[in-house]
């Protein structure tokens, strides 16, 4: 199983860009799917972004041409770049990992979204 460690959160006001950060070890990276998800206050976690190992991405409707996700096979590190904030993306952030029955996950990254 690879190990997650997210980075890169904090506040931003409406409008405002912040990149995150997941930097993996412990497995080959480059074999599997990473993702980003993220939860906020009292509801479900949801898809974010995914990238294969081809490097095919696929993102959800809420962050289309806002975010994007991106990896560094020879960093063994996925990003995920956030622009035009809005203070409904405040959430925590979860870095994804997955390749056959595997997967593992980050401890997160808080992401506040504020004036």
């Amino acid at each position: 199983q690879v190990q997650l460690v997210e980075s890169g959160g904090g506040l931003v006001q409406p409008g405002g860009s912040l990149r995150l950060s997941c930097a993996a070890s412990g497995s080959i990276f480059s074999i599997y799917t990473m993702g980003w998800y993220r939860q906020a206050p009292g509801k479900q976690r949801e898809l974010v972004a995914t990238i294969a190992s081809s490097g095919s991405t696929n993102y959800a409707d809420s962050v289309k041409g806002r975010f994007t996700i991106s990896r560094d096979n020879a960093k063994n590190t996925v990003y995920l770049q956030m622009n035009s904030l809005k203070p409904e993306d405040t959430a925590d952030y979860y870095c994804n990992g997955r390749v056959g029955l595997s997967v593992s996950w980050g401890q997160g990254t808080q992401v506040t979204v504020s004036s």
